[in-house]
């Protein structure tokens, strides 16, 4: 048996996770919220617990199970700052912070077109081109302290290995900094001296060095355990698809965010006011994406009740027409600044109705995603919806094209064929022919048509 280890930071929830490298099945998996210091000197992520929670997850798989490699993926939209020591020098921004936005005039004034880096104009920090913007503005002397800047993921490899890189899945995660189809660092970075900052760009498979050895001490780790550079969190789950599949397909990555991402569909000009944007997968290629924050919304409308309904709760929605138009998180999307409303009293829906109604409000925002995106072919489904019948039905019938859903945790596996290398991602068809595919049809297009 060969277990892969995956630090895997998602933007609410962080774990760590042991992978089988054949079966690519998850053997154990240590789990904490990934809370947001409130504190000085603005909201920011908790990177001494998480390296904790790190450490202690290793050290706790390594003496049962044994470590033989450790792969890495996070959200996007973030970085760290490193002084000349390897050091923290400033706290490392949560991009759901609305401080850059103090700045919006002045660096639009700079930022580079969408034409050239795929990246829409986002609010708060989603612009991580703004983060940096903002910070050595606000912090003056923090440019001249600051040696070395980490996309997120390579961060922690650099904490492992003490080799410090960069990634393109992330540098091409709607930063403003990369430029997709020339495959480097945009105007931006020049223009405003970062260029030096920059760790080198490396490849997400590549494999950085072992562990350091004060890091093999405190976990147990062989000493000449590996680690590989890491991924974007949503380009971990089209990872183990681009190889294992002929275009054209889409991936639809969910978790905090939903994430929709389009190999070889319709050539479409992408809109950047309905968040979409032009990621760049594991190879370095650019893939048209769309997005919006599905998972936080699920959170918020569900939280804690139940997840469970029957045949007949499927018909009352229909046969009411209880839809819930967009949007919840509305300063992200295809529908920024619309305020969500029910068609129905929302008091008068049962709780297995409420859920019901919101999972195809969630599927058929992910199909408007598809759609502004040219998606073509079949949808794969990976992350938490994928064990969610009401969105993969409703989802099937709004697309008219097949729905897969994929085994297991995307993230984690997909981070895990960094190192195991890509295979066939265990997938199967949600449902060919949805219950009530008619009704849910007629209910997909009255849902559109009221937009």
């Amino acid at each position: 048996m060969y277990y892969i280890a995956v630090i895997d930071i998602g933007k609410s929830n962080a774990k760590v996770a042991l992978v089988e490298r054949e079966s690519l099945t998850e053997i154990a998996v240590a789990r904490r919220p990934n809370a947001v210091v409130k504190g000085s000197p603005y909201p920011h992520y908790d990177i001494e617990g998480l390296w904790e929670f790190i450490l202690d997850g290793l050290k706790r798989l390594q003496a049962e199970f044994g470590i033989d490699a450790i792969s890495i993926a996070t959200h996007g939209a973030s970085a760290v700052l490193l002084d000349a020591e390897g050091k923290l020098a400033t706290p490392a921004l949560d991009y759901e912070f609305d401080g850059p936005d103090s700045l919006a005039a002045e660096y639009d004034a700079v930022r580079p077109s969408f034409a050239e880096t795929g990246s829409p104009r986002l609010p708060l920090g989603l612009n991580l081109g703004a983060q940096l913007f903002w910070l050595f503005r606000a912090f003056p002397g923090l440019q001249e302290r600051t040696r070395t800047i980490l996309t997120y993921p390579q961060y922690w490899a650099f904490r492992l290995s003490g080799v410090a890189v960069n990634e393109v899945t992330s540098l091409g995660c709607h930063t403003d900094l990369w430029m997709p189809q020339a495959g480097r660092y945009s105007a931006l970075v020049e223009r405003e001296g970062w260029t030096a900052l920059m760790a080198p760009v490396a490849r997400a498979a590549d494999r950085l060095g072992p562990v350091l050895p004060e890091i093999a001490a405190a976990t147990g780790l062989g000493p000449d355990t590996p680690v590989v550079c890491g991924i974007h969190d949503s380009n971990a789950s089209l990872y183990a698809h681009l190889v294992a599949r002929e275009a054209p397909f889409s991936v639809v990555s969910t978790g905090t965010w939903v994430i929709s991402m389009a190999v070889g569909g319709a050539k479409i000009m992408l809109d950047p006011a309905r968040d979409t944007l032009v990621n760049v997968n594991a190879h370095g290629d650019p893939v048209p994406s769309a997005r919006f924050m599905g998972g936080r919304e699920f959170e918020r409308l569900i939280g804690d009740g139940p997840k469970t309904y029957m045949r007949a709760d499927v018909d009352a929605v229909l046969a009411r027409g209880a839809m819930l138009l967009p949007a919840v998180e509305n300063q992200s999307g295809p529908f920024q600044g619309r305020k969500a409303e029910w068609t129905v009293e929302e008091a008068t829906l049962t709780p297995a109705e409420r859920f019901v109604a919101v999972s195809f409000y969630l599927a058929l925002m992910t199909a408007m995603g598809l759609e502004i995106v040219g998606a073509q072919g079949a949808v794969l489904v990976e992350g938490p919806f994928a064990e969610n019948a009401a969105y993969l039905d409703m989802l099937a019938a709004a697309t008219g094209r097949p729905v897969e859903a994929v085994a297991g945790t995307g993230t984690s596996l997909g981070a895990a064929l960094l190192y195991a290398g890509p295979r066939p991602a265990i997938a199967r068809e949600a449902n060919p022919r949805p219950l009530r595919e008619g009704a849910m049809r007629r209910y997909a297009s009255a849902w559109q048509a009221r937009l």
